[in-house]
């Protein structure tokens, strides 16, 4: 083949080396604009398993790389005068410069023409005179811009403003995390070793920073000097440096995410960042542009033609791609909020840094470095007022809201069941939160109990509005205080425009199809044009529930219920206020977030004065609508959260969406947890962790990241009613209580386990 590649990059250089070492009569141009030696940022980072791909691929070069790495295993955070470390890492690095200069001479070696200071604006011509050609010309990729039409690239541009430095300040025994206070906000560093007398510095901070400082209207050598006073202490009296004098400006720049929608077109294919970018926070741009390199190879030499080469190429990396950019989001993203945890104690800050990007879990830190995790572990036990045993997991550590302490941190999330009778809870209620209370949770949640029979959801709904539903609900409580130390929350809430349908296992949301009641909400807005429009209530509406709230209340308090939640989300009644989608009003409940939120603080204060003062009241909330450029953003559930907690709600349970049917979440693990993150860390105020929470792994992570005082799981309990004694001999937890009957139950699945642990290690 006769093949031109547009870029001299790692991406291009490396594949130019494998299409030669699998047939060397490829007739192959690497094309390059900047001189041979010009590179931006000074070291790259890969694993030990791309090390090993890379050998299989071409043992020659992969020598010539490892005999220049340099190896830590160890993160060091700075923060506010501590240093934290935290080991079993296993990073490798090397200069960018150098691995170039690599890739070049082994390139040369086998035949590769390579071609520098040559400007290709179009890659057409190329097109026509060539069998293939490489678009691997980065991120601002002119192939690509040529045919955006076809490649459709989506690039996000981030918020944080960045320079690439280096320094001969040594950071050889750690990569290191630097964070300082500024009088213009904080600004931070990612450091590491790449030679033995030089560092990569990437300096960080956000927009508003940089222009407090003046970045913009800097040369480069002002800018660095702003650099070094600012990290004076670490630098150790060395010089900050930049190799990128051939940019214009100062070098700084905002990220930019990268991804298209195709990757070829005809005989074009993108490749490295012209095709996804990946942040600099987890090191893996240059693995991606690599391992990219080596599979287009394979596939160009093991299919019949271009078409299904790239075809294969693009659906087998693209999974990897979005793998990596999915934990790279995760990571930049953590950067981007991260004056958000710099209040946090050290040993969470630092947890939180190792765990940002999800692809490190809680035991995979046990595994890394058992003592430091064993130590932060302790240092949550003590922080929960736990003295008796601090080598727990977070998840068993006790947390206290006014005179209640549930025993651990773990929630059967409320889960509708659509059996009762007349709003009357029935054996099955009975027999399915009895049995969730005994399986270790701290705390068992019951379905949105309605406070009216038109409150309900379905004909099926619980409601707390009748003296048999009171009789009910009390016999279950008892049971839960008698025979488990779990407590128990009532949820009670009105369905308002959602309200009339049909059971969950039928057509969910959809109207009965018959014996329909009327519904009401703030406005006449319906939740589909299948469902009914609600009536918009009036003040003699809203005095009528707030009295029925008020009532449902007092009947969960004679019931003996250890909390009681207001359900304020997923477009009921409450919900239906506090969004701009659902509430058109325009008098005192309407138009601005306090105005929207009046009626649910309205409800709150009444339930308030009725519930027993030493007992909490959570209030659940849609954090977002989900619907792009409408409705309830993160940024003003975070002012929801605040009012809520100015009123006296005690922790806030932290769900989203289900306001509208125009809603397009992104789902995932944990895929909620990071609106409960904000709201916990910019106000202050206890949080719930929702949604797609579904290990223990997730649990602990969650609590000793400061992300969640509580985390909430529904599905796992509907699998499992004893999820958490579960998770507790998983974890090798002796003090976690069984019921004194299942005693033998206990004794025997942790001899189970310890035989497997010990069978797997002899193994």
């Amino acid at each position: 083949m006769k093949v031109a590649v547009l870029g001299a990059g790692p991406a291009g250089l490396y594949f130019a080396i494998s299409m030669k070492g699998r047939n060397p009569a490829h007739d192959i141009t690497v094309f390059e604009r900047n001189r041979p030696d010009d590179t931006f940022g000074w070291g790259v980072v890969l694993s030990a398993e791309t090390l090993d791909n890379l050998a299989a691929n071409d043992a020659v070069s992969a020598d010539w790389i490892r005999e220049h790495f340099a190896y830590w295993d160890d993160i060091a955070v700075f923060h506010k005068g501590v240093r934290t470390v935290s080991s079993g890492h296993g990073f490798c690095g090397i200069g960018r410069k150098r691995l170039l200069l690599l890739l070049q001479r082994r390139a040369r070696e086998l035949g590769v023409k390579l071609v520098f200071q040559t400007e290709i604006d179009d890659p057409k011509p190329y097109m026509a005179t060539h069998d293939l050609v490489v678009a691997a010309d980065g991120l601002n990729s002119r192939a690509r811009a040529a045919f955006a039409d076809v490649f459709k690239p989506d690039i996000d541009v981030r918020k944080c403003k960045f320079v690439w430095l280096g320094t001969q300040q040594k950071f050889d025994d750690a990569f290191t995390f630097i964070f300082e206070k500024t009088a213009h906000g904080w600004v931070w560093a990612h450091a590491y070793q790449f030679e033995p007398e030089t560092a990569t510095f990437i300096v960080e901070c956000s927009e508003a920073t940089w222009r407090g400082f003046g970045f913009e209207a800097m040369s480069r050598e002002e800018s660095i000097a702003a650099c070094e006073r600012i990290f004076a202490r670490h630098l150790g009296g060395h010089r900050l440096m930049s190799n990128a004098s051939h940019l214009r400006g100062s070098a700084w720049i905002n990220f930019p995410r990268v991804l298209c929608a195709r990757w070829s077109c005809q005989n074009l294919v993108l490749m490295g960042d012209s095709a996804a970018s990946a942040h600099f926070s987890i090191g893996s741009g240059t693995k991606l542009a690599l391992e990219s390199a080596i599979a287009l190879a394979d596939y160009l030499h093991a299919e019949p033609d271009l078409e299904a080469a790239f075809a294969k190429y693009e659906s087998a990396r693209r999974v990897e791609v979005l793998r990596l950019q999915s934990a790279a989001r995760n990571s930049l993203e953590w950067f981007e909020e991260v004056e958000r945890y710099l209040d946090l104690d050290p040993v969470q800050l630092n947890y939180s840094l190792l765990t940002r990007s999800q692809r490190i879990s809680h035991e995979n830190l046990r595994l890394r470095d058992p003592r430091w995790l064993s130590d932060a572990e302790a240092w949550f036990q003590r922080r929960a007022g736990n003295s008796d045993n601090v080598r727990r997991a977070p998840m068993f550590a006790p947390l206290r809201l006014r005179d209640m302490t549930v025993k651990n941190r773990v929630v059967v999330s409320p889960m509708a069941q659509y059996k009762a009778v007349e709003g009357c809870p029935t054996d099955w209620h009975f027999a399915h939160y009895a049995e969730r209370a005994k399986g270790g949770a701290g705390m068992v949640c019951i379905e949105m109990t309605c406070v009216s029979p038109e409150g309900r959801i379905t004909p099926g709904c619980t409601g707390l509005y009748a003296p048999a539903h009171e009789a009910a609900w009390r016999r279950l409580v008892d049971f839960v205080h008698r025979e488990t130390d779990a407590k128990i929350c009532a949820q009670i809430g009105h369905s308002g425009p959602k309200g009339s349908t049909q059971l969950g296992w039928h057509e969910m949301d959809a109207p009965l199809e018959r014996g329909n009641w009327p519904v009401m909400a703030a406005s006449d807005v319906p939740w589909s044009a299948a469902n009914q429009v609600p009536r918009p209530m009036d003040h003699a509406d809203m005095a009528r529930v707030r009295a029925e709230f008020v009532a449902a209340a007092g009947m969960a308090a004679r019931c003996g219920f250890d909390m009681l939640e207001i359900h304020a989300a997923h477009g009921y009644l409450l919900s239906s206020f506090i969004t701009p989608l659902t509430n058109r009003r325009t008098d005192a409940y309407g138009g601005t977030l306090e105005n929207r939120l009046r009626y649910p603080l309205e409800v709150f204060h009444d339930v308030r004065a009725a519930w027993p003062a030493h007992k909490p009241i959570s209030m659940r909330i849609s954090a977002t609508d989900w619907v792009d450029g409408e409705g309830v953003t993160p940024g003003e559930a975070v002012e929801i959260a605040r009012l809520l907690q100015a009123a006296g709600v005690d922790i806030c349970d932290v769900s989203a969406g289900q306001t509208s049917i125009r809603a397009r979440p992104v789902y995932g693990r944990m895929f909620q947890t990071p609106f409960s993150d904000r709201i916990r860390n910019e106000t202050g105020m206890a949080t719930m962790a929702v949604g797609n929470i579904y290990e223990f792994d997730h649990v602990n992570s969650i609590l000793l990241a400061g992300r969640a005082d509580l985390v909430c799981l529904a599905r796992p309990h509907l699998a499992d009613p004893y999820w958490t004694l579960h998770a507790a001999v998983a974890l090798g937890d002796r003090d976690t209580r069984w019921p004194d009957p299942y005693l033998p139950g206990r004794d025997q699945a942790l001899r189970l386990a310890e035989r497997t642990a010990t069978m797997g290690l002899k193994v």
